[in-house]
């Protein structure tokens, strides 16, 4: 039996409190923080005005002339699902991904350290379903969840100062989704044309936490297509239930 962990509310400033769930990544804990965040949304709680949810905490920011820390902690309290909730989903994505080569310069490196070929490393990257548990470290960036524990692999000695906008990584048991080019420690699978962040779209990230999310490896020629289409603007990740 899993231990529901009483949640601890936090000042984080003098306009934001952080509700937390635990101390570690846990997808008991982030299935709390949606739902909380997903209850908080509903609730209209009058002086709220954001909210932020992580892997295992929700931030809310408020605005303290309207509502002060104690009377809105005990208004969030209220809201804690006494159990642990079942997976919200809010959407489903299906991302196209070229896998190896150029796009993956890890991919090799990867399957010879769990002595398998690139096809089952790809096999199992693709059969995984994913969560998007929290969007951070720069705009858009998914971390998931569900990555096969298998193909788990430590992160980088040494990360790289550049990885491009668009690759699909993996860090330990999480996978990624990087929308802009920027260092990373993680290794580098594949590279999708989908764009999970446009700041002249609204909404300019595509996916929120609480989606579902499957891979469909393509190849290079497909991919070069699709990121034309999405150079212009059309959308190429395909949404199979809303």
């Amino acid at each position: 039996m899993i231990e529901i962990q009483s949640p601890r509310v936090l000042p984080s400033g003098d306009a934001a409190l952080t509700v937390e769930f635990g101390r570690s990544i846990d997808i008991e804990a982030n299935r709390r923080v949606l739902a909380l965040d997903h209850a908080v949304a509903a609730a209209h709680i009058a002086g709220v005005t954001e909210t932020v949810p992580t892997y295992r905490s929700l931030l809310i920011h408020y605005d303290p002339v309207r509502i002060g820390f104690a009377a809105l902690s005990r208004q969030i309290l209220a809201l804690v699902p006494p159990d642990t909730p079942k997976s919200v989903v809010i959407r489903r994505w299906r991302i196209p991904v070229a896998y190896g080569g150029a796009h993956g310069i890890d991919l090799d490196d990867v399957a010879r350290a769990h002595d398998m070929s690139t096809t089952e490393l790809i096999a199992r990257h693709t059969g995984g379903d994913y969560r998007v548990a929290m969007i951070g470290f720069t705009p858009g960036f998914a971390y998931l969840s569900g990555l096969d524990p298998s193909i788990a692999t430590p992160r980088r000695a040494s990360p790289r100062t550049h990885t491009p906008s668009g690759t699909i990584s993996i860090g330990g048991t999480q996978a990624g989704i990087q929308c802009l080019a920027a260092p990373s420690g993680w290794h580098l699978l594949g590279r999708t044309p989908v764009r999970t962040f446009h700041p002249q779209r609204d909404p300019a990230f595509l996916l929120e936490p609480g989606d579902a999310v499957t891979f469909e490896a393509i190849g290079p020629a497909q991919f070069d297509r699709l990121d034309s289409a999405a150079e212009r603007g059309e959308p190429v990740a395909e949404l199979i239930a809303p």
